[in-house]
């Protein structure tokens, strides 16, 4: 222990935990906490600009960085995100892998910057849908050139099958977050899977199977206990929607997404294709092109979307990665689990949005700076929080859950 607290600087590394059994942490990155205002996942919280407070901030560690992603995607990707147009950065293809970019830019600055390990300042590391991507690489199981590649395929191939099944069956599709009160948000996902005909695009009947896109619906993330969002058609989700009010006696609120696809719905069954292809193969990575693209174990357990629960092994996490594309991200559960059964009292998300913040404080009983239960949620979000954020990190590691 230091005998001297000092204020964190680009000079003072992180100290080592303070006691044996600190309160638990995950490191989250974002893109859950990196996606759409005010409630939802996916794409969203990208804007033309995001990155000139860290260029800004650290000049050197940052355009290095971002030379690096340009390389990767063989493409000006930072003078998108830096000059825009909006409506080029907002196309899927951009998007996504700018999000992801960034927050494993963040990550990086946080480690040359101020001695940042996720190993060892974390006890487990997930992501929300896109930021599983970035979860992985913080965790030791990809590298970012691979998972950085690996985005930018699966988005390409999202958005070309979201323009297929409008060009073959016309329609409009997207996503439409649904806010209900708790009681009613079990009742509520029971309604959808019987209207749907099906809980998940990996467990529909033949049926459902035989639906053409514009036809299908599917819950895209449990978010919180009064929050899911669905994705598909849009006037077959409105239909949906006014058949839950009709028949469940209930009014949920309903509020449009911004977002050019229907991520997590049959309509982006191409997609898991494509993942499957790329994680067969080896790394792209300088030095590792003999080895496979996936490392396991990584250096922190890293929690699935679908499954709610840590990889188990290479199989798997190949397996439930891919999947992730089509089938519903439980979000919710996932917080449950982290806070219920591993008992996780710190929480830092990471990336360019807060949303996440608020959906942990709901579930785990913490709001923004408040330290409940001997810990705290936090989020960085810009470089002027980060001093706040590490010596929260500081304060707390000397505290033992009392359960």
């Amino acid at each position: 222990m230091r005998d001297q607290k000092q204020p964190f600087s680009s000079q003072v590394r992180i100290p080592s935990p303070l006691t044996a059994h600190p309160p638990r942490i995950p490191l989250s990155v974002e893109t859950f906490w990196l996606i759409s205002r005010p409630l939802a996942t996916g794409q969203g919280v990208q804007k033309v600009g995001m990155l000139t407070p860290w260029l800004e901030a650290f000049p050197a560690t940052a355009t290095a960085i971002f030379q690096e992603i340009d390389e990767i995607v063989g493409h000006n990707l930072s003078d998108v995100i830096q000059g825009g147009p909006g409506k080029v950065l907002n196309l899927t293809p951009n998007a996504q892998p700018a999000i992801m970019a960034t927050s494993i830019m963040i990550l990086r600055i946080l480690e040359k910057e101020f001695g940042f390990r996720a190993s060892d300042r974390a006890d487990f590391t997930l992501g929300h849908s896109l930021g599983e991507f970035a979860a992985l690489v913080a965790g030791g199981y990809i590298e970012f050139e691979d998972s950085l590649y690996m985005v930018q395929k699966r988005a390409e191939s999202m958005a070309a099958a979201t323009r297929r099944a409008a060009e073959d069956y016309g329609g409009e599709y997207g996503m439409v977050a649904i806010v209900t009160e708790p009681e009613y948000l079990q009742p509520l996902i029971n309604a959808i899977h019987d209207f749907v005909g099906h809980s998940s695009a990996g467990s529909k009947s033949e049926s459902a199977e035989d639906r053409s896109p514009i036809e299908q619906v599917l819950i895209a993330n449990i978010n919180s206990k009064n929050q899911i969002v669905l994705s598909g058609n849009i006037e077959r989700i409105k239909t949906l929607v006014e058949h839950v009010r009709q028949f469940l006696g209930h009014d949920p609120r309903a509020v449009r997404l911004k977002s050019d696809s229907p991520f997590h719905s049959p309509i982006m069954k191409p997609a898991v294709a494509v993942m499957h292809n790329i994680l067969a193969r080896k790394s792209r990575v300088k030095g590792r092109e003999d080895e496979d693209i996936v490392t396991f174990p990584g250096t922190l357990p890293c929690i699935s979307n679908v499954s709610a629960r840590p990889f188990e092994s290479k199989e798997d996490l190949k397996d439930l990665l891919a999947r992730g594309c089509l089938e519903t991200v439980q979000w919710w559960d996932s917080i449950k689990y982290l806070d219920q059964e591993e008992k996780v009292r710190r929480w830092i998300g990471i990336g360019p949005g807060k949303v996440g913040r608020n959906l942990v404080g709901k579930e785990v009983g913490m709001r923004g700076k408040d330290t409940v239960k001997g810990g705290g949620v936090w989020a960085i979000t810009d470089p002027s929080e980060i001093e706040e954020v590490l010596r929260g990190l500081e304060e707390t590691e000397s505290l033992v859950d009392e359960e």
